[in-house]
């Protein structure tokens, strides 16, 4: 199964094409440029230069939460667009599952998957790696911090951070006696080769029924709730 896959989670931007489990084309960018601006002329470039038709796909799949609002609605948006005119079905992967699937090859490791969230909480889920599988530990959330330190304090396996939050995780838990250590860098963060990978084995919608997970309200919604609040 060939599959084309897009990340936009947060600020770096990838996409990829996969098949059966190999990589064929990838492309990657973390430059602070918009994604608006960069994830098409990226997908673009990356079939033509690698010669892959948009018919030759079989599958499109995303990160679809959570993350970045706007970030995931980009990444959701162009996805649908590229699946709805090749008349292809797609895949919304947990953006925490895909991440994982960069250090899946470790054996017996607990990995702490963290995006920041802001307000001292990251976004976060609990795999265990087992040679090239997963097994997830608990649910996508958002979490506190100091939660994360009691979930983990009596846990005696290695545990390995990654995700755009994992720098921010290490430092709170390393500073409340948790070891734990830091995913090299080149390994840490988000990637559309994890995106694809998960959505080999992942029953696909059609592009209307794709939708995005976002854990929790927007900060411009926390606000109009709260003005609305105090109007009343």
């Amino acid at each position: 199964m060939r599959i084309l896959a897009l990340e936009t989670s947060a600020k770096s931007v990838s996409c990829a094409v996969t098949e059966d489990g190999a990589v064929l084309a990838r492309s990657f960018q973390c430059t602070g440029l918009t994604h608006s601006r960069t994830l098409l002329p990226m997908v673009d470039a990356m079939l033509k230069n690698a010669e892959l038709a948009p018919e030759s796909i079989d599958r499109y799949a995303v990160a679809a939460g959570p993350g970045s609002f706007t970030g995931l609605r980009i990444g959701v948006s162009a996805l649908k667009g590229l699946a709805w005119a090749a008349d292809r079905p797609c895949v919304g992967v947990s953006t925490l599952n895909a991440m994982a699937r960069n250090l899946a090859h470790l054996d017996g490791a607990l990995l702490v998957c963290a995006m920041d969230a802001r307000r001292n909480q990251v976004y976060n889920a609990l795999f265990e790696a087992k040679r090239g599988t997963l097994e997830r530990l608990t649910s996508d959330r958002a979490v506190g911090l100091d939660e994360l330190v009691e979930e983990l304090a009596g846990d005696a396996r290695e545990k390995v951070l990654l995700g755009d939050g994992a720098a921010l995780a290490y430092g709170y838990l390393t500073e409340r006696g948790i070891p734990c250590t830091l995913a090299p860098a080149a390994l840490r963060y988000q990637d559309a080769v994890g995106v694809a990978l998960a959505a080999e084995t992942m029953e696909p919608v059609p592009a209307q029924a794709l939708g995005i997970q976002y854990l929790r309200v927007s900060q411009a919604e926390r606000e109009r709730n709260a003005r609305l609040n105090a109007e009343q």
